[in-house]
């Protein structure tokens, strides 16, 4: 495997590290609130971020977003390109392509996903109807659309003008909503398989994210602690704040690797669900361990809620509930990697399930 990025997704990673790091300042975070960024979303569709995903594939989005994550820039980046731009890339429709694709490739219309690893909230009835609550979807106050998945593990296309979006406040603030469904009219997309193939690309995404959420709070906590004194010299040179800024840089580069390894892996065409939700896993137990080590490395600082480090703690949290907790996705892991091992020893033709990329 080779995780070196190709040039056309290094351009995509140092262009989206300029304009996040020009436009998401502190500054501009608290006075947006819990609200998107528009000028930051208009900067990043002008540049063509969204519609370069389409060629630099899953490890260039993964790049894109560890550097919204550095500065927790609040733009529905992630969620229109994995639910919108690369789930219909890959299973819609070519009418659903050519009719959807151009107003999400320029953000002038956002996709949000309704989804859940554990699918049973939403029914889909006779015609093409659906019905059911979700209660928590990121971005949703944004999005024109949402991707949904029901209790049979299917994905349907909403537009949230045809349903009810009620704003719910989070950690993070993502702009979410609760999306309730009422024989609301709705769109297939793809087939059997892309109910697995959209979580564990959400999965991977996702994980990406926390990789640069992690990676910004250490980041600060390292800039405080070499500056800050007490008894006459830095913080950082006290053994205990030196081996906690060790454990949270070995955990972010392992955030950061799994994740890597799951997205090259997917735009290669081979298997990778099991390397999802390891990325997963990671991005869950290791993301809130960091992020409470950054704000444990600031001291009485880090209890401020004004301070740019809790921004970075409250991102962690928020993602590690919505990738799921570290438990879950172990034993969901363990589950996969033994139905895969019974379908390597079954007897070709037998029907067994191949897992996610194969």
């Amino acid at each position: 495997m080779d995780f070196t990025p190709t040039v056309e997704q290094s351009a995509l990673r140092d262009l989206a590290a300029q304009i996040f790091g020009d436009l998401s300042r502190h500054e501009r975070l608290t006075a947006a609130g819990a609200n998107t960024d528009a000028e930051l979303w208009k900067a990043l569709c002008g540049a063509g971020l969204l519609a370069a995903v389409e060629e630099v594939g899953l490890l260039g989005l993964v790049l894109a977003l560890e550097e919204q994550g550095r500065t927790t820039a609040q733009v529905p980046f992630a969620a229109s390109c994995v639910y919108g731009v690369l789930a219909l890339t890959a299973h819609g429709t070519t009418e659903q392509r050519e009719r959807l694709l151009p107003a999400l490739r320029d953000g002038t219309a956002v996709v949000a996903g309704a989804f859940s690893s554990r699918p049973g909230r939403v029914r889909a009835l006779v015609d093409g109807e659906l019905t059911g609550t979700v209660p928590l979807v990121p971005w949703l106050r944004d999005a024109g659309h949402v991707l949904v998945s029901d209790a049979h593990r299917r994905l349907w296309l909403v537009r949230v003008a045809d349903a009810v979006a009620d704003p719910v406040e989070t950690t993070a603030p993502w702009s979410a909503g609760r999306l309730t469904l009422d024989a609301t009219p709705a769109e297939r997309v793809g087939g059997a398989e892309a109910y697995e193939d959209v979580l564990a690309t959400a999965r991977t995404a996702f994980a990406g994210l926390q990789a640069g959420v992690c990676a910004g709070s250490l980041a600060r906590a390292v800039r405080h602690t070499t500056t800050r004194e007490q008894f006459g010299r830095p913080l950082s040179t006290n053994q205990a704040v030196l081996l906690r800024a060790a454990d949270a840089y070995m955990d972010t580069e392992a955030i950061r690797v799994t994740s890597y390894e799951a997205a090259w892996r997917r735009d290669e065409g081979l298997r990778y669900g099991t390397h999802a939700l390891t990325a997963a896993w990671w991005a869950s137990e290791a993301g809130t361990r960091v992020v409470h080590a950054g704000q444990h490395l600031h001291g009485g600082l880090g209890a401020d809620l004004a301070h740019p480090v809790h921004r970075h703690f409250l991102w962690g949290r928020q993602l590690d509930a919505y990738l799921g907790s570290g438990p879950e996705l172990l034993a969901e892991l363990g589950e996969l990697i033994v139905s895969e091992r019974d379908a390597a020893d079954a007897p070709p033709g037998t029907g067994t399930v191949q897992g996610v990329g194969a």
